[in-house]
């Protein structure tokens, strides 16, 4: 994921570019089909829904409830506390629509649709071949092509099945204490999580004394391995904590600065990349609770383990990202320098070779299968050869995301000894349990970790992670911070207060309802950024009525009015079709219309 999550404000002026939406025409507005024919009201009564969502999100809750009750629905809501109990309800399929949300992390539109409405999907409970055939198709193509294919998929999305209604996009936010910390230091991406190894004090003698603080409202963590979970308990961690091959800028553009690569290169055709690797990051690990340097170089055999891993299903019971990764064809080391020299780069004459060299400070001399052989100032290079299933350059940002995170092979392989057909989780303890980094008689903290920071332990109230000593050091990458702590705070009101009173230094995800009161303290900033993340409903299309009948689905559908959550935030959402809107303009708009989810009520009560 995924990373889900709130955001905050930017200028109105903003507002046509950040939702993905343009002025529209009569033309341009989808034209969904009529309710079933030949059905007239069958009775007034209401129809019973059950709408599902976090108390977080209870003022979006109250709005669709208001809604639906004055188009014909009797709304019953389950409200979870939190994101465990939330997500158990919606796995139990205790809902007719879930209040979901969905951001973009990657920057690209392959990941706003695959892991959630593909069949088989990471996150999906949906299994239409007409989507997934268009979600393919668009995957295959470049931007000038893929736009009329989304439309196509939004069209049969939202419109003709109804398996969504888009509520709003949002803006990412985040304030801070600017008495404490730089605000130079403090980086807002569109889709990237924060990068905590750039984060300092304006007091730089702090940066070995004392901790800086975070907030989170998740202390149930999925899984500190990075392709067991992609949710908001976890993303901003696991980006943290796992180095990847490549990064993306602020604005959604890919770079290796900052990665394990020091270059990257696509080769003619598009599904050859070769990526040269940095010899200057060993993994770190806990020891009596705080990080020591492992003296293990993070190397060519990793990332291909990594990616392995990544790819494959049933690398770890429960994966949870493994459709992001479904292209990766195989992954390997080169050691044939002769051979970067007769690949030309995609569109360019170039050589790979010449495109990994450029910017080294030594050129390459020598290429080396075995890591601890790397020497990058003498020109000794591991480069790592990856190839994809068909033409597909939207896999570079699938590499940027959390879960291509590169772990430790000989750490993983020591630690998941179990079958994993036949895992049994009562007492098999895999990779990345958080049971094991809990406080407690299960911590027994087995991480290995290959980015700027490593978790020590955590309870309840606290997340205590500190600074990898052997990651890039003597860079500009170096983490300048010793001790970061994350404090869970569940309520959004506490966390603002917390900001204000001093016990946390930076609040990622500020509501837009909460914009005032950061602009009238003097001693914080708010950071503002357009975000891929959009709101939406989801349909049970499991085990409820919801499941069989479109004319019911599409009676939710166009009883939602966008208008409304856009006034209550202050003109800080925006319009929405999908969860394509910030990264594809698609033309097409939905509107609300009471009079078209009256016919369809009644279309639905004719057919029972």
């Amino acid at each position: 994921m995924k990373n889900k999550g709130k955001f905050a404000a930017i200028l109105l002026s903003l507002t046509i570019m950040i939702s993905g939406c343009s002025l529209t025409t009569k033309k341009d507005v989808s034209e969904s089909p009529q309710p079933t024919e030949g059905t007239k009201v069958v009775d007034s009564n209401p129809v019973d829904i059950e709408v599902l969502g976090m108390s977080a999100n209870e003022a979006d809750l109250n709005i669709i409830r208001d809604q639906l009750g004055k188009n014909g629905f009797n709304v019953k809501l389950n409200i979870q506390a939190d994101y465990s109990s939330y997500k158990a309800q919606q796995d139990a399929g205790n809902f007719d629509v879930s209040l979901s949300s969905w951001t973009t992390v990657t920057g690209n539109p392959d990941y706003a649709v695959r892991s959630l409405f593909k069949t088989g999907g990471d996150y999906s409970i949906l299994s239409d071949s007409e989507i997934d055939a268009l979600i393919d198709q668009a995957a295959s193509q470049t931007p000038e092509e893929f736009a009329a294919t989304y439309k196509d998929f939004e069209q049969k999305l939202v419109f003709d099945k109804a398996y969504i209604v888009p509520l709003y996009s949002s803006l990412k936010a985040q304030a801070l204490n600017k008495d404490v910390l730089n605000p130079a230091s403090v980086r807002l991406s569109k889709s990237r999580s924060l990068p905590w190894e750039e984060l300092d004090f304006n007091d730089v003698s702090k940066r070995n004394k004392d901790a800086l603080v975070l907030q989170s409202t998740m202390p149930t963590l999925t899984s500190l391995d990075p392709i067991k979970g992609n949710d908001g308990s976890i993303n901003i961690i696991n980006t943290n904590q796992y180095v990847r091959l490549v990064n993306l800028t602020d604005d959604d553009h890919i770079t290796s600065v900052g990665s394990l690569s020091r270059n990257h290169a696509i080769a003619e055709g598009n599904s050859d990349y070769y990526f040269i690797l940095r010899d200057d990051i060993n993994f770190a690990q806990i020891k009596d609770k705080l990080a020591v340097d492992t003296g293990e170089r993070v190397g060519a055999d990793d990332v291909i383990f990594s990616l392995d891993r990544a790819k494959n299903k049933n690398s770890v019971p429960d994966h949870r990202t493994f459709t992001l990764h479904e292209h990766i064809k195989s992954a390997e080391v080169v050691t044939d320098l002769a051979a970067l020299d007769a690949v030309k780069v995609s569109g360019g004459d170039s050589t790979v070779k010449a495109a990994l060299e450029k910017g080294l400070d030594s050129k390459i001399s020598e290429l080396v299968s075995d890591k601890t052989q790397a020497n990058n100032a003498s020109g000794k290079y591991q480069v790592v050869k990856l190839t994809t299933t068909t033409p597909f350059p939207q896999v570079l940002n699938y590499l940027a995301h959390q879960s291509a995170g590169i772990v430790s092979k000989k750490q993983v392989e020591k630690i998941n000894t179990y079958d994993v057909a036949k895992f049994d989780p009562n007492k098999d303890i895999p990779y990345g349990d958080q049971n094991t980094v809990t406080e407690g008689s299960a911590y027994n903290n087995t991480l290995y970790t290959s980015g700027p920071y490593i978790l020590s332990y955590k309870n309840d109230y606290d997340a205590i992670f500190y600074k990898n000593p052997a990651y890039m050091k003597g860079t500009e990458h170096e983490p300048k911070i010793n001790n970061i702590k994350i404090r869970f705070i569940k309520d959004a009101d506490s966390s603002l207060s917390a900001l204000r009173s001093g016990e946390i230094h930076l609040y990622y995800g500020v509501s837009e309802t909460k914009f005032d009161i950061v602009k009238g303290d003097a001693k914080l900033s708010l950071q503002t950024l357009p975000s891929n993340a959009v709101s939406y409903l989801l349909f049970n299309t499991k085990n409820r009525p919801v499941a069989e009948s479109a004319d019911l689905r599409k009676a939710v559908l166009y009883s939602l009015n966008q208008d409304d959550f856009i006034t209550y935030y202050g003109g800080n959402k925006f319009k929405a079709t999908s969860t394509l809107s910030p990264m594809v303009n698609t033309g097409l708009e939905l509107k609300a219309d009471a009079a078209k989810a009256k016919e369809f009520l009644n279309a639905y009560k004719a057919s029972k």
